[in-house]
């Protein structure tokens, strides 16, 4: 075991370039990471600047350096699909073939709605893509008054109801939500997620969403890495959304996130602690709150904070420490729609133990993240991947 602790951070959609087969999924000419930093008029990321992500991919108004502190190279997807479960699920070892059913085009069929109404007992309006802010400002007031359940979708595999916390009730939403999974578990129905969305506020303009929010997500169909660290004794700490996209498989210790700030401020309080094994960190809001939101301005601030909080984490970082920062797919806020882009990940890594430096081959699939985590803790590797541990020296 090279590193007691690994620190696993994804940067939720920050590709770095189209996939060779990205126009079978019409997203040619995709890049996120460059294309926000092209969007703004001055990018300041000092810390993942020394790490060596300009030296992996050009960026805007960011230079790369001679001398850059990490190991880097790039990872392309093996599965069919660009959603956040399939991402991640790949990162840890799975390959997905079939990719999660998404109602974004048509809304959800009417036999799934009808059989949700009567199950549940309320109304269901909505029933399109959305994003949450747009379906509350037009919905959220008659929901107030009537009670029906807001439904609607996304980009992702996902069926999503609101409910107000005061007027619905949280528990309330979470019983619907759990009718809605079990509903959602037949073939033609088969989102990747269920979320509850619960919200506050008194008016059109007034709604927003609160940290209750519960996602409903499929078990992992295989073994992953981190079923294979839980049962040797490691610990695999989450931060963000990981426990909910694993559907608690794997994990020892979760915790929720209320923005990507408060998700680093979480690891770097985590990074105060005496634990063996894996603290895996999902950061959402550059996809909820900019790449589908087409907002490259947005993108490039919350990166902004993001740096200011790796170098706060970078501090506190042992010698027998390891660093990884990646993605899960990308999300140009410069391409057309509001869906993910299929694009190749960052798979950047760092410790103070470090006394090389440089790029690595690249990978033909996203699971040499979880191989490299697997091939440090002497625990079962993945069918996929490839370990890069002995780049790292």
């Amino acid at each position: 075991m090279k590193y007691k602790r690994i620190f696993t951070i994804i940067i939720d959609s920050l590709g770095v370039g189209e996939m060779p087969d990205c126009k079978k999924f019409g997203d040619e000419n995709v890049d996120t990471l460059y294309h926000l930093s092209k969007a703004v008029d001055s990018f300041h990321i000092p810390n993942m600047q020394k790490l060596g992500f300009a030296n992996l991919h050009p960026i805007e108004h960011v230079e790369a350096v001679d001398e850059p502190l990490g190991y880097y190279t790039k990872m392309m997807e093996i599965s069919n699909g660009k959603d956040t479960m399939t991402g991640h699920w790949e990162l840890m070892g799975l390959k997905i073939t079939t990719p999660f059913k998404t109602f974004t085009e048509t809304g959800f069929p009417k036999s799934l709605l009808d059989e949700l109404e009567k199950r549940t007992g309320h109304k269901i309006v909505g029933n399109k893509s959305a994003s949450g802010t747009e379906i509350l400002d037009e919905l959220g007031e008659h929901q107030m008054k009537t009670n029906d359940m807001i439904v609607y979708t996304s980009a992702d595999s996902v069926l999503q109801i609101c409910g107000h916390e005061e007027t619905f009730g949280l528990e309330e939403l979470y019983r619907c939500c759990e009718i809605a999974r079990e509903l959602t578990m037949k073939d033609e129905y088969k989102v990747g997620r269920v979320i509850a969305r619960p919200y506050i506020g008194d008016g059109k303009g007034h709604f927003t969403r609160t940290s209750n929010r519960h996602d409903y997500a499929l078990k992992p169909f295989g073994r992953t890495v981190l079923n294979e660290l839980k049962d040797h004794g490691y610990d695999v700490i989450s931060v963000g959304k990981i426990n909910d996209i694993f559907d608690g498989e794997g994990i020892t210790e979760a915790y929720k996130s209320k923005s990507s700030v408060h998700g680093m401020e979480q690891t770097i309080e985590i990074s105060e602690k005496n634990f063996n094994g894996l603290c895996f960190v999902n950061l959402v809001d550059f996809d909820a709150l900019w790449g589908h939101r087409r907002n490259p301005q947005g993108y490039a601030s919350e990166l902004e904070k993001f740096d200011v909080k790796l170098g706060e984490l970078l501090s506190k970082l042992k010698e027998d420490d390891l660093l990884i920062i990646s993605a899960d797919h990308g999300n140009d806020p410069t391409a057309k729609g509001t869906d993910h882009t299929r694009e190749m990940v960052p798979f950047v890594c760092y410790s103070p133990s470090f006394s090389g430096h440089g790029k690595m081959p690249l990978s033909q699939t996203f699971a040499s993240l979880g191989c490299t985590i697997a091939d440090n803790f002497g625990v079962k590797l993945p069918d996929i991947g490839e370990s890069y541990l002995e780049y790292l020296k």
